[in-house]
This record gives structure tokens, sequence and C-alpha cells, in this order.
């Protein structure tokens, strides 16, 4: 029977009808389900991929809003729910506040309960990782980004001041408190431009792809009617992307385009109503933004931050037709010869005028089912981690 203590963390025991002999602490920053945005998806499928290997998971999941979660308590062993310290005085702490916030005495505790290894995901998650009282232990970190250039792209795209303001800091303290990876045993870097920064740093580490839905390629054949830019449009980086889109790309053509995402900025929704051939759709589901992926002629995907790989990218290359992206969505990610890459507004008007009229054939798929084996498949990542946590 489930108990519950929120100031200490609330324990859940899965019901499993064979305990593993291999279990692994997973510390992540947020609880994973449901999945329904990057980071978050990479931790899912994770567990999921090494709770299908037999991998026996002890989840710790920091919870500020999501609660929890029924079915992630079936597919680990445990889940420890933390809540998350959102005190304002935070922000000035010497520490980054996405790690200070997040430290919490009762998740040192089990993991010092005994010998299993640990998966720190994501810097957020690190304000352990030096404790002498781990030092035995294997302690592996899940690079999502290099994550001080991740906040200081944030902040170059921030409006608000105070906003643009905090994530400046941040970066500067991500900058410093990034020196903490000397402590793990070994990196888990999400891409390869993650990789070659982090080992150009003397870590040790091995590029583990990103975790996510899908299986197999289910791109539909055939010519659908719009093209669409997905993602979470409460983002600064994507909100700027969706009004390039419109402002240096759209309003030139007279092919419809559907914006999906969440909590888009009135600019937005301002920019999106003065073109009657641009959809804005906001709020809506996960379920739907699929939808809409698998429907659309083109997913149009450009971003202003080269750092780890784009999830929604991934999405788009196995269930969707034609993807039109710029240099830094791809770059260093082995995703390129899926794509067609445009970096100026002009370059991305020609790729949308060409492959809108253009049918998803049997050629183009072909070609896509490439993305299903070695580095984006979740039982080759699986492998390399267990590789990893268990050597």
């Amino acid at each position: 029977m489930p108990f519950a203590l929120r100031s200490t963390g609330c324990i859940f025991e899965a019901k499993l009808s064979k305990i593993s002999t291999r279990k692994v602490h997973i510390v992540s920053f947020d609880v994973p389900f449901p999945a329904d945005y990057g980071g978050v998806i990479d931790v899912f499928y994770k567990v999921k991929a090494l709770a299908d290997a037999g991998i026996g998971v002890i989840l710790h999941a920091f919870d500020y809003g999501r609660g929890s979660s029924p079915l992630l308590e079936k597919m680990c062993e445990r889940v420890v729910y933390y809540p998350r310290k959102m005190h304002s005085w935070l922000f000035f702490h010497k520490l980054p506040f996405i790690v200070v916030s997040r430290k919490n005495q009762q998740l040192l505790h089990h993991l010092t309960e005994d010998e299993h290894p640990v998966l720190f995901e994501g810097i957020h998650t690190c304000g352990y990782l030096a404790e002498e009282s781990l030092a035995g232990k294997n302690r592996v970190v899940r690079s999502h980004n290099v994550e001080h250039n991740y906040y200081h792209s944030l902040s170059e795209a921030e409006q608000k001041i105070f906003k643009r303001s905090y994530l400046r800091r941040e970066s500067i303290k991500l900058a410093h408190f990034e020196s903490i990876f000397r402590h793990a045993s070994h990196l888990a870097a999400i891409s390869m431009h993650d990789e070659l920064y982090f080992s150009g740093k003397g870590y040790p580490v091995s590029l583990v792809s990103a975790f996510h839905p899908h299986q197999k390629v289910s791109t539909k054949s055939g010519k659908g009617s719009f093209a669409l830019y997905h993602g979470n449009l409460g983002v600064a980086e994507n909100d700027k992307a969706a009004c390039y889109l419109i402002e240096e790309v759209f309003s030139g053509l007279d092919v419809p385009l559907c914006i999906a995402g969440n909590h888009p900025s009135k600019r937005l929704r301002q920019l999106a109503a003065a073109h009657p051939h641009i959809r804005l759709s906001y709020n809506v589901s996960t379920e739907h933004i699929h939808h809409l992926i698998e429907e659309a002629q083109l997913n149009i995907l450009p971003t202003f931050q080269p750092t780890g790989i784009k999830l929604k990218l991934l999405s788009a290359l196995y269930s969707g037709r034609h993807c039109i992206v710029n240099t830094p969505m791809v770059k260093e990610t082995g995703l390129e010869q899926f794509c067609h890459i445009a970096d100026q507004p002009g370059g991305m008007q020609a790729l949308v005028k060409k492959w809108f009229d253009i049918p998803f054939g049997t050629d183009a798929l072909d070609l896509r089912k490439g993305i299903e084996h070695g580095r984006f498949s979740n039982e080759h990542n699986a492998e390399k981690l267990m590789q990893l946590l268990f050597r």
C-alpha cells in the first residue's frame, strides 16, 4: 500500500512479478509523465527502455505541479517524489537556481542506502554529485544541453527585462557550476555537438542519443495541405522562431501555415491574425499535435539555438512528411540527410514552394526509414547506457 509524506518524499513500491537483479537510481528534474515536452520525453522513454530491458528503476522525481503518476509507479520498482523549493530568495544563491531548488537531504539519504549506480538527469539534479557519501558509486550524468549556452540563448530571445536578467545570471552560474562534472564517472551526451564540447573539456563522455516515443517510421505517403510549425510557444526561442516564419517566410507566400503549441505571446497572436492563410492553434493536446505532424505536407522547424537535439525534429521525421529546417536545428545531429536545409528566408521560401507540391513517395519513405536503426533506436541507446551504468 503506498504511503505519502510530501515533506520527505512520497514512495511507491512497484508490484513486479520478478525483482530485477540490476537496479539504477534515476534522478529526474521533473515528474516525467505526461511526456509532453522535450526533457521529460527523453526521461520517460529512457525509464521505459531500461525497464523493458529488465533493469529495476528507482526513480527520484521533483514535483512542482505535475503530481504523482500511477503509470511511473507501475514501470519502476520504486518512485520517490520530492517537492522542488521555489522560494524567490534562492534566485540569489551562489548555486544556479535550477540546481539549488532541487537539493533535498532525503534524496541524498535514499541514494546512499545501497550500491546501485546513479543516473543524474541534467545538471539540474547534480547538487549532490560531489558528495563523499556517493564517492564509491558509479555516477553517470545525462547531459541534455550545454546548459549555460542554452540559458544564454534563452536570454537573448527573451523580451521581458526581469526574466532576461535572471537567465543571464543563471547562465553565468551554470558555467561555473559545470566543473561539478569532474566528479562524474561518465557523461552521456544527447548530441554529437555536446559530446565534442564535453570531451574538449576533458570529461569522459559518450554519445547516447535522445529517447523518444517512436519505434518505426509511420509517415503517410501522399500529400498534405498545409505547412506546420510546432513547439512550446511559451518558450521565448520557439516564439521567436514562429514570429520569424510569419514575418520573414510565409508573409510572402500563399502556402497555408499552421503554428501549434501552448502559451503563444500576444505579439505572435497578433502576427498570425494579420494573415488569413496562417492559423494559430494553441492550448491543444499532445495527441492533436501528433495528428497535425502526420497530416502536414511540410514540417518546418527553424531554431536559433544550436543546443542538444530537438525531440520535435525526431517526431517530425518519424511521423511527418517533408521536413524543412535551418542548419542550427540539425548541425552535428546525424539527421542532416533526412531534412531540407536553408538558412535565409529566401532559401526557406524556395524550399516551401518546391516541396509543398511534391507528394511524399516510396523513395523518400525508404530513405527516412534509415532513422530507425543505430543511434536513434531506443533499444540501442538503452544498451549503451547500461554499459556505462553497469560496467
